[in-house]
């Protein structure tokens, strides 16, 4: 027989029979960047009014859609804020995963809001742009100007955590790139000052939507996806199902299942056929302890069958 041991097969076989005495080391937790949502927040809102007054009294569809982009960073902000806060409330009878699902939800509610403000903010563009209108362009530079340095601080106040926390990465990228695009409006500015070409401006508006909607897919369809159950980014679960089937003295599985329970957790599930039945308890903690290390899955719930001709409702692959 070719005994084919690797990843959590290997590392299993030698922990069996012996007590579970690996010390995962964990850091101090996550930070609470509740202040730094909160200072992000009350800047960017500010910045919004601002920038839409000035955007209106120039008559500059740059400003007017940058804005509106603006505006919908602001609410994605309270929306992540809110789940930030949300998944930190204990489970209850009732919600037995807390609010942890919340953090999906506030992906998927931000994502449709972008792609509501993109069709507003094209439509208006491409009137401009059949009908250009005249453009304040001095006002248009000194406002996007601003909006770099709003944009660019609150970038600066998730940097502690950005590399560890995917929500907060997600808002630290997300402000890097309204920067970016504040830049693009100084640009359009400037070549409108000097060329006085005011359809740049409905161009520049157009270009802006574009980043956006670029920007915003790859959210749409990951939320959308995690609102659905569906086996998170990352995770291949051929690879998960290939490195259960080779655990020491399993002959198959099934049922296996795979989910997020927020944007940053994922639970599994599933039967282990063991004909010599479950090792113990040490045997089951060491998968688990596998399955996260390997796989990112924090979450692994495992039930064994010995398989002695009792069938398993569950074992086909078309019933959940």
């Amino acid at each position: 027989m070719h005994d084919h041991r690797h990843g959590a097969s290997e590392h299993c076989a030698q922990e069996q029979g012996q007590a579970h005495g690996h010390d995962h080391e964990h850091g101090r937790g996550p930070r609470d960047f509740g202040r730094a949502f909160a200072i992000g927040t009350a800047l960017n809102l500010g910045f919004v009014a601002i920038e839409a007054f000035y955007g209106y009294v120039a008559g500059s569809m740059a400003l007017i859609a940058d804005a509106g982009h603006n505006l919908s960073d602001v609410l994605g902000l309270i929306l992540a804020w809110s789940a930030s806060a949300l998944t930190k409330r204990p489970p209850s009878p009732r919600y037995t995963y807390g609010y942890r699902s919340t953090s999906i939800l506030a992906a998927l509610a931000n994502a449709m809001v972008l792609m509501i403000a993109v069709g507003a903010i094209a439509f208006e563009a491409l009137q401009r742009l059949v009908e250009p209108e005249p453009v304040a362009s001095g006002t248009v530079m000194a406002v996007a100007a601003t909006g770099i340095v709003v944009n660019g601080l609150t970038a600066w106040l998730f940097t502690g955590g950005h590399q560890h926390d995917l929500n907060v990465r997600g808002a630290y990228l997300h402000m890097l790139a309204d920067a970016a695009v504040s830049a693009g409006v100084v640009l359009a500015g400037l070549l409108i000052l000097t060329t006085g070409w005011n359809w740049i401006d409905p161009v520049v508006g157009l270009v802006i939507a574009g980043i956006i909607v670029a920007g915003t897919w790859s959210l749409l369809a990951h939320s959308v996806r995690m609102a659905l159950l569906g086996v998170p980014p990352g995770i291949d679960p051929t690879k998960v199902r290939h490195a259960l089937e080779a655990l020491p003295g399993v002959e198959k599985i099934h049922d296996l299942h795979i989910w997020p329970i927020s944007t940053t957790e994922t639970a599994l599930t599933c039967h282990l056929v063991m004909p010599a039945g479950c090792p113990g308890d040490a045997f089951i903690a060491c998968v688990c302890e596998e399955m996260a290390h390997t796989f990112g899955i924090g979450h692994t719930t495992i039930q064994v069958e010995r398989g002695d001709g009792s069938a398993c409702v569950l074992e086909p692959d078309h019933v959940v």
